[in-house]
């Protein structure tokens, strides 16, 4: 590689120092980059990915530590990076390596897939603990993927956000490729933005108001899974927090995915489904210090990173709540700036209408330790576009976990919901206490800072873990197909597999394991809050054991659609779609309060009544009672316009029980909507086809089994 000095007849003049990144203006491109601590930046334009630079243009102008430069007669499409110098002192966290072309952190797209350049281009022993502090003088330029300038204009034809209520949410979470990559997906542009599109139909017929996508910014694929003929596939690595995962893309013409993007979202919106991002700020792709310098590190490690060390050298290594190897300096203005500027694009340019942040305690550690206060979170409520938009916490990291402690206008993943809805559903003793909180929307969670039943995110199942399919299926975790010795993923499941690990033809066992299935999903989708599906559990999609399906990429992590040809499995995707039509249809299943259990000021009922086998109180101290019933009242979710009751009897017991209903009054015979243990067909009614209770007085519940009556 040349010697870093400018050397181009384009025009250039000073430009601005605002906005970041590279920005499209007549005549030319703007391009502004941030360091407090680099000496000199260097602009590099390409005409090729693979090409060496046609220009190098030093950034002479430096305003509030922004270099920045208008170059004349750019166009959209047009291809560069940065090279940047600075001292090299990794024991002080400065990092700068000016033979390291690095990418622009606020590009819109990339034409590649970064690897790490580092370790093909070293021969350093990766044991080595002074391997970071030796500086490779040896260009990454050609194994960089490139930044793109984008053309932010769309035709958007009049889209415009459904705005749904979280009251009425019904969350569906999936993997952006994995959707339609499988053949059976009959999909024209398979594994992509515009081939899931394709499948929105399927969406509209189940019900759910919104996809929560894995993260589709931009990522990485670390070496050890490349090694190993694996990759990447869930995405939990960005390198590119304003750019569209590039492999999603059916175009050739670089940069395509970010309009074919935006025309998912704008089709799902057509459809009245939401679009929420899964996003990573709590790190980066670059990883510890041994990772490689492809982007943050070498333009400002001391900013971007939460750094440690010792008195001799205090910068040298990485804060690692993550366990990712690195975690994002949010205590620093500039760092939150960087992550409010993404947001903020991905509401207003590209339309999505929400956020899951993954490990979002990170966010909010400030002094090293997670608080509500801390300065992310008060610009984030502070800031009048993102203030009114989803946003959805992970909340647990590396060492912490927050459930219940976020702010007021954060939603969260409740990990305690996941947890007792499944030790109950195994049969765990001890279980109803905590079941009785989580079912009405864990109000010892959220009720003491102000927040609604609905900043309860409620699952069973997600992307990390078992599918419901396997959690009634395995007891043990099965993941030797990742290469480790079956050494990743979790070895607390709270799964138990009905008989026999794994698949079986014993038709018992297989009926049991629907039947228990069943009865996760009317848990998940009756209980207050909002629900979240993990995608596929709707047909019993299986990963064969494995909960930790990270680096697939293959038909292990696919949805296989030929499932919805099974009987069986049709059947149990028509449960599930009747049970969120009629979650919609009865409001008290859709409730924004919580359940207080006093009488309502509409009639003489409590909004909730509990019950145990024989109507008496339930005995919530014992750890051997597995039954429990309960009474909502209708009038109190429709403004009295509600003439009906819902019972609700759940029996995680090994043994059937007899269980009394209470009287629905003069004008209101009690008849079953649902019993799980029912053959498929028959298990879930329609309306008009609900049976009258005979005898009325009781209803004799099988074992591990769920039941709903209605009173009208």
């Amino acid at each position: 590689m040349r010697v870093l000095q400018t050397s181009t007849n384009r025009k250039v003049d000073a430009g601005k120092f605002f906005p970041l990144g590279a920005s499209l203006e007549e005549g030319g491109v703007n391009f502004a980059l941030y360091s407090k601590n680099a000496h000199e930046v260097y602009l590099a334009l390409f005409d090729r990915p693979e090409g060496e630079p046609t220009d190098i243009i030093k950034l002479d102008n430096r305003t509030r530590f922004v270099f920045h430069a208008r170059v004349h007669g750019l166009k959209a499409g047009q291809l560069y990076g940065y090279y940047v110098r600075g001292p090299f002192d990794p024991q002080r966290g400065l990092r700068f390596n000016e033979k390291k072309l690095l990418i622009d952190p606020y590009a819109r797209a990339l034409t590649g897939k970064p690897t790490n350049p580092d370790n093909i281009l070293l021969g350093y022993d990766p044991k080595d603990p002074a391997r970071d502090l030796s500086i490779d003088t040896r260009s990454s330029t050609a194994f960089v993927p490139k930044a793109i300038v984008i053309d932010d204009r769309f035709d958007w034809q009049g889209d415009s956000p459904p705005q749904t209520a979280f009251e009425s949410l019904f969350v569906y979470e999936v993997h952006l490729k994995g959707f339609t990559a499988h053949p059976s997906s009959g999909a024209k542009y398979p594994g992509t933005y515009l081939g899931f599109i394709e499948k929105i139909p399927h969406l509209v017929e189940l019900g759910v108001t919104a996809v929560e996508f894995l993260p589709i910014q931009e990522r990485m694929v670390a070496d050890f899974l490349l090694e190993k003929g694996l990759t990447n596939y869930w995405g939990y690595d960005t390198i590119g927090f304003f750019a569209p995962e590039c492999s999603y893309r059916t175009g050739k013409e670089l940069g395509c995915e970010v309009a074919e993007f935006k025309t998912l979202v704008r089709e799902l919106h057509r459809a009245g489904i939401e679009v929420i991002l899964d996003v990573v700020y709590n790190h980066s792709a670059e990883g510890n210090e041994m990772g490689p310098t492809v982007s943050f590190r070498g333009i400002d490690n001391t900013t971007y990173y939460a750094l440690t060390g010792g008195p001799h050298e205090p910068g040298r290594y990485y804060e690692n709540w993550s366990g990712c190897g690195n975690s994002l300096n949010v205590a620093d203005p500039y760092v939150i700036r960087f992550i409010m500027d993404s947001l903020r694009y991905w509401v207003e340019v590209m339309h999505v209408d929400g956020f899951r942040f993954d490990l979002a305690s990170v966010l909010g550690r400030q002094d090293g330790r997670f608080q509500r206060a801390a300065s992310f979170f008060d610009t984030i409520s502070q800031d009048p576009m993102l203030s009114r938009v989803k946003l959805i916490a992970e909340p647990w990291d590396l060492g912490a976990y927050e459930v219940g402690n976020f702010p007021v206008d954060w939603s969260e993943w409740n990990g305690r919901f996941r947890d007792n809805v499944r030790k109950f559903g195994r049969g765990d003793p001890g279980q109803i206490k905590e079941l009785g909180y989580r079912l009405t929307g864990s109000s010892d969670l959220y009720a003491d800072d102000g927040r609604s039943a609905y900043n309860t995110i409620n699952f069973v199942t997600c992307h990390d873990g078992f599918t419901l399919w396997d959690l009634v299926s395995y007891n043990e975790k099965h993941n030797e197909a990742n290469r480790e010795d079956n050494r990743d993923g979790t070895n607390d499941n709270m799964s138990w597999n009905s008989g026999a690990e794994g698949e079986t033809d014993d038709a018992e066992i297989n009926h049991l394991r629907r039947q228990r299935a069943r009865s996760f999903i009317v848990q998940l989708v009756f209980s207050a809050g909002t629900p979240m599906l993990l995608g596929g559990d709707e047909m019993l999609r299986t990963q064969r054991g494995n909960n930790n399906a990270y680096c697939h990429d293959n038909e292990l992590a696919w949805f296989d659609w030929r499932l919805l040809d099974e009987p069986e499995h049709r059947t149990f995707f028509e449960f599930t779609k009747r049970a969120i039509a009629f979650a919609k249809r009865y409001p008290v299943l859709q409730r924004r309060s919580f359940f207080s259990g006093r009488d309502s000021n509409l009639d003489s009922r409590p909004d909730i009544q509990w019950y145990g086998k024989n109507l008496d109180q339930p005995s919530w101290n014992d750890p051997e009672v597995r039954t429990l019933a309960y009474q909502l009242d209708g009038a109190e979710a429709d403004q009295g316009a509600g003439n009906y009751l819902v019972f609700v009897i759940l029996n995680a017991d090994w043994r059937e029980q007899t269980v009394r209903v209470p009287d629905p009054g003069t004008t209101r015979t009690w008849r079953r909507v649902l019993d799980t243990s029912l053959p498929g067909g028959q298990d879930f009614l329609d309306e008009g086809e609900h049976v009258p209770l005979a005898p009325a007085d009781c209803y004799v519940v099988q074992p591990r089994s769920t039941v709903v009556l209605l009173a009208r």
